[in-house]
């Protein structure tokens, strides 16, 4: 690894014992109060195992004004005011600081009254120094804040290491489906990442194989299914959906997620359609979609705001999960309705044959009518493993958050 100086991390049995973690936790407070993303799981995961081992861990978090710092009781509060959105209301600096955004003032003005420390950008690693011992680790998975002021921060510690999970290089590699400002900064992220990390983490071989591609001189890759815990299932929401005939896709409406070729299909199948449900906020460059989207099709119902155990209700009665995505890191959404045994027809991604194996209905999305062949199968009999498209008696494990701290914690 890369930090400077001997490494006074202990090693037991093969595994790296540092004196200390510090978890960066700035895309869960910039997130909080809103349904969590496949990203947002991943940092709270990470949070919530830290929590558990025997090893103490901080929390740093990048704010309008500086950093913010936790100690280990700051990280078990911060976790328990995400799941209960239970957040104080905003002083005059955070006020200040966050105009137009009072639930995100409200969130920092949370976590000043419970840090251990707080500065300016430019004493962080008099912060760090202060409060952190030679050897710590710090974590990075959300794909944010390596930027330069916090490189040089965190390096102020003696033999600090830092390690940083990549979720994919879909950016990179398919610049046509992103925001006009995104290809660019992700490009500066990974460069920075690649130069500064001791670790990479990949969540699975294709983003360690794509890591690879755009980042020869990379650090040391360690590779770690992301670990989907089994559904709960809540009560679903009410609406006028056929509730013994429907189809559900989960994602935010962009256009990398293909909700095109869904509707497509869903005008081809006609007036004899069964329910389709679009979960999922609106995203951003697709306004040809959510035209048609707001034009309110026959059939299909935009659901937005649901919490996971009213997405898992709706997921479990559903015929099936469409995810024809251009492109995916791990995706979740397929994984986890696997988990619940609700049949799951996928884009040919080499993620799905990594991770699902036989366990999806594969349907190039070049082929729409594979995809309305396979649709009008499952709506009429409903049983994927009749219509001979799947061995349902194939149970599906998925990868575990233990398998994958028990890989990860090997090197952090």
């Amino acid at each position: 690894m890369r930090g400077a100086g001997n490494s006074t991390a202990n090693t037991r049995n093969n595994t790296v014992t540092p004196p200390a973690r510090l978890l960066d936790l700035t895309r869960l407070t910039s997130r909080a109060g809103r349904p969590m993303t496949g990203v947002d799981r991943v940092e709270f995961a990470y949070l919530t195992y830290g929590l558990t081992d025997d090893v103490p861990l901080h929390g740093l978090i990048r704010t309008s004004v500086g950093y913010i710092l936790l100690d280990q009781e700051g990280c078990r509060e911060f976790r328990i005011r995400l799941m209960t959105n239970d957040w104080d209301q905003p002083g005059f600096l955070s006020r200040l600081a966050r105009r137009g955004d009072p639930a995100r003032a409200g969130v920092e003005a949370t976590l000043r009254k419970m840090a251990r420390g707080r500065t300016v950008r430019s004493r962080l690693g008099k912060l760090l120094q202060r409060h952190l011992m030679p050897g710590t680790h710090y974590i990075n998975t959300g794909h944010t804040m390596l930027d330069a002021h916090t490189v040089k921060g965190l390096r102020q510690v003696l033999d600090l290491k830092i390690a940083f999970l990549v979720h994919d290089t879909i950016p990179l590699d398919y610049p046509q489906y992103q925001r006009a400002c995104t290809v660019e900064t992700f490009r500066v992220l990974l460069s920075r990442a690649a130069d500064n990390a001791d670790l990479l983490i990949a969540n699975s071989q294709q983003t360690a194989r794509d890591i690879a591609r755009h980042c020869p001189s990379a650090p040391p890759v360690v590779m770690a299914h992301l670990g989907v815990q089994i559904p709960r299932c809540g009560t679903p929401p009410e609406g006028p959906w056929n509730k013994d005939n429907y189809f559900v896709t989960l994602g935010t409406i962009e256009p990398r997620k293909n909700h095109a070729l869904l509707l497509d299909v869903w005008e081809d199948l006609g007036d004899d359609a069964p329910d389709l449900l679009i979960i999922g906020s609106r995203g951003w460059e697709n306004r040809e979609t959510l035209a048609r989207l707001d034009a309110k099709p026959p059939h299909i119902h935009v659901l937005s705001g649901l919490n996971d155990d009213q997405v898992f209700g709706l997921m479990k009665n559903a015929r099936a999960l469409l995810f024809p995505s251009h492109a995916e890191g791990f995706g979740l959404p397929p994984v986890e309705a696997a988990a619940l045994d609700l049949p799951v027809i996928v884009h040919e991604l080499p993620i799905y044959h990594e991770v699902l194996g036989d366990k999806a209905i594969y349907a190039d999305i070049g082929d729409r009518y594979l995809w309305r062949q396979y649709i009008e199968r499952l709506a009429q009999s409903g049983d994927a493993q009749i219509d001979g498209l799947i061995d349902r008696t194939i149970q599906f494990v998925p990868p575990n958050w233990e398998d994958h701290f028990k890989v990860v914690f090997t090197h952090i």
